[in-house]
């Protein structure tokens, strides 16, 4: 699945770095155990000398994972840091997970079933458990954040392309945890405000229903 957003570049950069780090150090380590094999196979009669205080040999291989550790630890840190500070301007979202749904609050109360967001705008999602541990997925932008009972937690986004992508729950919430999905729907801003004024308007026109049938 192709990225949707900026950050989306950022982890699958850090995937395929360490990917490709543990990938070579396969290689390296399965070239070395079937050289050795050979070299020092028994009908050879070349017996293997134990090496004792080589101080170059034991800084190299101190140094090197040192550093592919550091360097895996600074694309992941960048990455967290990027998730971890939304935009000031970013449209605000509560979403709130409960077995087995999500639903989501817009800042006029507008609540809906799936999520509707404008393209090329920043939205920040604040995570809410209603019962037990979620974790909030869109595997499209490539983020994915915890869900904690009495616990506040948030991401970011910024999609790039319209389109209509999977939200789920990461983290296993009961019998039905395979079946809580949900959708993000990312639409150009002018449609965006279009429906979002349109649902506004039906909320309103319930509201007034509602509050008529009671004051009866």
């Amino acid at each position: 699945m192709f990225p949707n957003s900026t950050y989306a570049e950022s982890v699958d950069f850090t995937f395929w770095f360490i990917v490709g780090i543990s990938f070579a150090l396969l290689i390296l380590i399965s070239f070395l155990m079937v050289f050795f094999v050979i070299k020092y196979n028994r009908k050879k009669k070349v017996k293997a000398v134990n090496i004792h205080g080589n101080l170059p040999l034991e800084i190299l291989w101190t140094v090197i994972p040192v550093l592919l550790t550091l360097a895996m630890f600074y694309y992941g840190w960048m990455g967290y840091k990027d998730l971890s500070n939304p935009p000031a301007d970013s449209m605000v979202v509560k979403s709130t997970g409960q077995m087995w749904k999500w639903t989501y609050e817009y800042d006029n109360g507008l609540k809906t079933d799936t999520l509707f967001v404008p393209v090329n705008k920043p939205v920040r999602i604040d995570l809410i458990s209603a019962d037990v541990n979620h974790s909030f997925y869109i595997p499209a932008l490539r983020i994915k954040r915890d869900v904690i009972p009495n616990r506040k937690n948030f991401l970011w986004f910024q999609a790039e392309n319209t389109g209509s992508f999977d939200i789920a729950c990461a983290e296993y919430c009961g019998l039905q945890h395979s079946y809580m999905y949900s959708k993000v729907v990312i639409m150009p801003e002018d449609k965006f405000n279009e429906w979002f004024a349109t649902a506004t308007d039906s909320m309103n026109s319930a509201s007034v229903v509602i509050d008529t049938a009671t004051t009866k």
